[in-house]
């Protein structure tokens, strides 16, 4: 993924995640949040394209702790401009949204990289375009040291994206349930 691909990106997430919370944040947050991924030296993020149109994208990082503490300290003035106009439609978002962007990961430490966002534009799905797009994080996160990728998904009427984390080899490490009620599944793949 390059600086220029993030507007498509944006769309791509908007279209495939509608209802989730960084979407309700808006495409000014998404900008930022995907551009600070292409910027990081831990970031993983790569597009899936036929030509000039990206189909898909996954993203993520190397080092989970450190990336969100440069992230916010790289962008913290965008972020606060792009995620305004939410906090004000709703108030009630702001401890999440500092829960979202402080999130510490115990992960680090024995060498895991985050998969943060893993979508095909709704267009182009059942092509093997999110399974090409996992295999590509996957060898990604090895050939920087990783020794396995986590990722959580939701647990509840997500039975598509469950299965699809299953197949790929991903085991359920634990489940839990977040100060919101959202019932998630966090899955595991050990690199070798």
């Amino acid at each position: 993924m390059r600086a220029e691909d993030v507007p498509a990106v944006r769309q791509i997430h908007l279209r495939a995640f509608p209802r989730f919370f960084l979407s309700f944040l808006g495409p000014k947050f998404l900008s930022q949040l995907y551009a600070g991924i292409v910027e990081d030296e831990s970031g993983i993020a790569i597009v899936a394209a036929d030509g000039d149109a990206i189909l898909g994208f996954v993203a993520g990082t190397t080092h989970t702790s450190g990336f969100y503490k440069r992230l916010i300290s790289r962008r913290v003035v965008r972020f606060a401009l792009a995620s305004v106009g939410s906090v004000i439609r709703r108030p009630s978002i702001l401890p999440r949204l500092f829960r979202a962007l402080l999130l510490p990961s115990s992960k680090d430490a024995t060498g895991s990289a985050l998969l943060m966002s893993l979508a095909v534009d709704p267009g182009q799905q059942g092509r093997g375009v999110g399974r090409l797009l996992n295999d590509a994080f996957l060898a990604e996160a090895l050939r920087r040291g990783s020794k396995s990728v986590i990722l959580t998904t939701d647990r509840l009427h997500n039975d598509s994206v469950n299965a699809f984390y299953e197949r790929a080899g991903y085991r359920i490490a634990r489940t839990f349930v977040t100060p919101e009620g959202r019932h998630m599944n966090e899955y595991e793949i050990a690199l070798h």
